[in-house]
């Protein structure tokens, strides 16, 4: 079938309909690429802000973990004694204590006066420490180990060992068999806490 330029009239309808779909065509495709583009970074920039969020809630949840497990930590710290003036008649009560039931011989002690151990006034908590040179003459070893651990165990304060040395005790001709043989020589650190004064 051959077309010439007398057929032309005949398709012009037809022609202009179909260039017209064409281009309606074109525009709604274009129109949904563009409208894709954009939902497409509308999805980005929620995706982006809801990790933001995420990362916030999770930097709470941690933040408000730590709060509770430090609440925990200064409410243990404050029930043993270790928040608050420092209190020399109980330490001097629990040496007495520990003396009688450890069976220890000769125990002596001397607490040096109280300094503050951290020199910032940061507005935070402050750390004072007692020293105590420590001596008592023991049976064994264990007996030192024993006395420290009651000391850590039971004090209305943190307990800091600086430093502790056994030395033999001179033979002595009169020894019985269940005489002690140890001299037993400490210094120890007893820290306190105190809160800064309610404004």
């Amino acid at each position: 079938m051959k077309f010439d330029t007398a057929d032309f009239p005949k398709i012009r309808t037809s022609l202009f309909a179909c260039l017209l779909m064409a281009s309606v065509g074109g525009g709604l495709v274009a129109y949904a690429l563009e409208h894709y583009r954009l939902a497409h970074r509308a999805q980005l920039a929620a995706a982006a802000e809801r990790a933001q969020i995420d990362g916030k809630l999770r930097q709470v949840r941690n933040e408000e973990s730590e709060i509770r497990e430090k609440s925990a930590l200064f409410s243990a710290l404050q029930a043993r004694g270790v928040i608050g003036e420092e209190q020399r008649l109980d330490w001097v009560e629990l040496l007495k204590e520990i003396r009688d039931a450890r069976r220890l011989q000769d125990l002596q002690y001397e607490i040096a006066p109280q300094r503050r151990l951290d020199p910032g006034t940061g507005g935070g908590p402050t750390f004072y420490a007692s020293a105590m040179h420590l001596q008592f003459k023991a049976l064994h070893e264990e007996d030192l180990t024993r006395l420290l651990n009651d000391l850590r165990q039971q004090a209305k304060a943190h307990v800091r060992v600086r430093t502790c040395a056994l030395s033999r005790l001179p033979r002595d001709a009169g020894e019985t068999p269940g005489s002690p043989r140890l001299l037993a020589d400490c210094q120890i650190d007893w820290i306190t806490v105190r809160q800064p004064a309610a404004k």
